[in-house]
């Protein structure tokens, strides 16, 4: 089966409305002649909107992504937004359970399962983020942490569910530090990943699920990674807050 690749980028916190419009309106300017790759960007909140319209009023491919949402679909939940505000601000995709909202904000993987579920209930494209720390790296945990954050962050849904479902392995050692799993390591890690959710659902959903690497991905290390068969994208930081080099990332087989 061929899995269209996916190129992602978290903007974090950062740009205000006027920037990222402005980011997002020359990244599609660049990328208007890529047909084989599926790109994303997820704005701040605040800037979701505008970017969805701009995107929209140039015809661009390139998708709106949100960077968080709550589970329930209204209610008094104070700083909060729904998979259903997302949707009629123009949001495609929704990234779930970043390493970022674990360690600072206390979500756990229980939160990621009820937010994943929220997000397909809207038919939003859930990105479900796992990864291990330096510390459980080191203490060779890698596959029991990553087994535990898809068992718990899946717990009850059905295959037929998680037809759009992406993974980003993103190993929490590697975001914003400049360190890279090696291409090889890449590899072994997403293909176990896969075989994780063979196990768990099935063959058929886990030959088609996009498998996304993210931590410190760059326009010199992308080809490599791209080159490994069960590497099928990247959810790109830093590197996709500029248009020129984020492209490099997307046109990383021209």
């Amino acid at each position: 089966m061929t899995i269209s690749p996916l190129i992602a980028g978290n903007w974090k916190m950062f740009k205000t409305c006027s920037e990222a419009v402005k980011t997002a309106k020359r990244i599609a300017e660049l990328a208007k002649d890529i047909t084989d790759i599926d790109i994303m960007v997820a704005p701040p909140f605040t800037a979701i909107e505008a970017v969805s319209e701009a995107l929209l009023s140039i015809n661009s491919r390139v998708r709106v992504g949100a960077q968080n949402l709550f589970y329930k679909s209204e209610g008094a939940y104070t700083g909060e937004i729904s998979a259903n505000m997302l949707k009629s601000a123009g949001v495609s995709y929704v990234i779930v359970g970043h390493s970022e909202r674990r360690q600072y904000f206390g979500e756990t993987d229980d939160d990621v399962r009820k937010k994943i579920g929220a997000a397909l209930e809207s038919n939003l494209i859930p990105v479900m983020c796992i990864g291990e720390t330096e510390s459980e790296k080191k203490e060779e945990k890698t596959f029991y942490v990553l087994d535990k954050q898809i068992e718990n962050g899946l717990k009850g849904l059905r295959s037929n569910e998680l037809g759009t479902l992406v993974i980003a392995y993103e190993p929490v050692w590697a975001i914003g530090t400049g360190n890279t799993a090696s291409p090889n390591e890449a590899e072994s890690v997403h293909r176990y990943i896969r075989a994780k959710i063979a196990k768990m659902f099935d063959n058929k959903l886990s030959e088609g699920i996009r498998i996304l690497y993210g931590g410190s991905v760059k326009p010199d290390n992308i080809s490599e990674l791209m080159s490994h068969h069960n590497i099928n994208g990247a959810l790109v930081g830093g590197a996709s807050l500029d248009p020129e080099s984020f492209i490099k990332i997307i046109k990383y087989n021209k």
